[in-house]
């Protein structure tokens, strides 16, 4: 890609931050409780802050680590712990900022190709994502909680293979691709961030 497509989308990624970083009530805002299958799958999709960071764990996974499906097992098995404690109704304490924390932390292990031992991809993965499932926990808390439960995991692997898939063709590029979109990512990030303490 010529230099000056490069930077123009690399200014395009840049400008959809504010959007996306508005785009989910979420953990973020108060809203009545959906419940069911349906729910439950569409319900990772509907908010940019989850999507991103489900996508951004099978990215990294593709580009840095040896035994890629390590990090979404570790994601999708303490998301579901954490949905476990919202559907229960527990408040989980600084769930917002650790989400928006999680954004940051894994847009720059994308950006930067981080290698880290499994052991410590799987902690990463795992202590991110109860935060992410006691958001959703609540959100969806209700009578077909476990149907929500089954269908929100199913989304939470399908969009980790999907960020795999994305990772292997990423590794086939050139670096400036997963460092864009980790960066954006962490921006994204950073901007939720601000927005808590602003």
């Amino acid at each position: 890609m010529p230099i000056k497509h490069k930077h123009l989308f690399i200014a395009a990624l840049l400008a959809a931050i504010s959007a996306l970083a508005h785009a989910h009530p979420g953990a973020f805002a108060q809203h009545d409780a959906h419940t069911g299958f349906l729910s439950g799958l569409l319900h990772p999709l509907t908010g940019l802050d989850h999507l991103a960071a489900m996508l951004a764990v099978g990215i990294w996974s593709a580009l840095a680590l040896r035994r890629l499906w390590v990090a979404p097992l570790a994601f999708v098995a303490l998301l579901a712990a954490g949905a476990l404690v919202g559907f229960a109704g527990l408040a989980v304490p600084a769930v917002e900022p650790m989400i928006a924390a999680s954004l940051l932390a894994v847009g720059l292990l994308v950006a930067t190709r981080a290698k880290v031992p499994l052991w410590g991809a799987a902690l990463i993965a795992a202590g991110f994502a109860f935060f992410h499932g006691a958001a959703h926990g609540l959100e969806l808390a209700g009578d077909g909680a476990a149907g929500a439960l089954a269908g929100m995991l199913i989304a939470t692997a399908s969009l980790h293979l999907a960020g795999i898939a994305l990772g292997l063709w990423m590794q086939r590029q050139r670096r400036w691709l997963s460092a864009s979109a980790g960066g954006s990512v962490a921006l994204l990030g950073s901007a939720l961030l601000l927005k808590m303490v602003l």
